[in-house]
C-alpha cells in the first residue's frame, strides 16, 4: 500500500507542481484585468516570487534537482511578469496628483508592511520603469555570476549553494505577511478556508514527495518545505483561534482602506470588503 501510495504521489506532484504557478495565479490576473484594478493587491507578491524563482533557476546548473523544479521555476517566472504587468497596469492612481506617478523614488517616506521605512521606496514606485529595470538588473547580474564563476569549482559550488538557500528562503518567508496581518487585524475575516486547505493539502504532498523521491531533492528544498509547512499550520490555528470573533463582527465588512495597508499576499477587492485570496505555489 505504501509503495503504491508513493507511486501515485511520486507520478502527481510534479505534475501538480508544474502547474500550480497558473493554477495559483491566474484567476488573480484575470480580476485585476476584468476589474481594471489591482487596488489590494500586493506588488511585494511577484518580487518575492520572481526573485526566488530566478534565483532557483541559476541554482540548477550547480545541484541538478529535480527538472520538474526547474520547469516550475520557468513557469513561474513568466506568471509573474504577467501578473505584475497586469497590476501595473491597473495601478490605482495616487492621492496626491500632483505628478508623482512620474517619478521612480516619489514617497519614500512611505513605510512597508513592517512600519519601517524601505530604501528610496524600494519596489513601491509609482513609474513602472523601475520595476522592469530591478528585474533586468537582477538576471544580468545572475547571469554573469554564473559566467564568471563557474570555471572556478570550489568557489562556484559554494555559490551555488548560497544562491539555491537564499531563494528557496525568500520564497519560503512568503506566509508571514499573512500571519502578520491576521495578528494585527485578530480576525481571518475574507481568508477563504479553501485556499488554506489547498496550502495544506500541497504542504502534505510536497514533503511527501521530498522524503521519498528517487530523484535528488537538496536539502534547502526540504528545509524550506518545513518552514511553510510550519507558517502554514500557524495560519490554520489563527483561522480556527479568530474564528469566534469573525462571527462577532459578522455584517461588518472590513473596509479595503483599513487594512490595505497591511502586507496582504493578493487581496481582492468585492462587495465594499477585502477578501484575502492569498497565492503561492504549493
Amino acid at each position: 500500500m505504501f509503495e503504491l501510495l508513493k507511486a501515485c504521489t511520486g507520478f502527481l506532484t510534479p505534475i501538480f507542481l508544474i502547474l500550480s504557478p497558473v493554477l495559483s495565479y491566474s484567476d488573480q490576473a484575470m480580476s485585476m484585468h476584468r476589474n481594471k484594478t489591482s487596488a489590494g493587491f500586493s506588488l511585494d507578491i511577484p518580487l518575492i516570487m520572481l526573485v526566488a524563482s530566478l534565483m532557483r533557476i541559476f541554482y540548477w546548473p550547480g545541484a541538478r534537482f529535480d527538472t520538474s523544479l526547474l520547469i516550475q521555476a520557468f513557469i513561474m517566472v513568466v506568471m509573474q511578469v504577467v501578473l505584475l504587468k497586469i497590476a501595473l497596469d491597473h495601478r490605482p492612481p495616487p492621492s496626491n496628483k500632483g505628478g508623482e506617478t512620474g517619478v521612480p523614488f516619489a514617497g519614500a517616506h512611505d513605510a512597508g508592511f513592517t512600519g519601517l521605512q524601505r530604501p528610496y521606496n524600494f519596489w513601491q514606485w509609482r513609474s513602472p520603469k523601475p520595476y522592469w529595470q530591478f528585474l533586468v538588473c537582477l538576471l544580468a547580474g545572475l547571469t554573469a555570476c554564473e559566467l564568471l564563476l563557474r570555471p572556478l569549482p570550489g568557489v562556484y559550488s559554494a555559490y551555488s549553494v548560497l544562491i539555491g538557500y537564499l531563494g528557496l528562503s525568500v520564497e519560503a518567508v512568503l506566509p508571514l505577511p499573512q500571519v502578520v496581518a491576521n495578528a494585527r487585524t485578530k480576525s481571518t475575516r475574507g481568508f477563504r478556508p479553501s485556499v488554506l486547505a489547498s496550502w495544506l493539502a500541497g504542504d502534505v504532498m510536497k514533503m511527501f514527495w521530498f522524503f521519498t523521491a528517487t530523484s535528488t531533492i537538496p536539502w534547502a528544498f526540504k528545509l524550506c518545505a518545513m518552514f511553510q509547512a510550519v507558517c502554514d499550520s500557524l495560519l490554520a490555528a489563527q483561522y480556527l483561534s479568530y474564528a469566534q470573533a469573525d462571527t462577532v463582527i459578522k455584517g461588518h465588512p472590513v473596509e479595503l482602506g483599513e487594512v490595505a495597508g497591511g502586507f496582504g499576499r493578493g487581496a481582492e477587492d468585492g462587495k465594499g470588503a477585502l477578501s484575502f485570496g492569498d497565492r503561492r505555489t504549493p
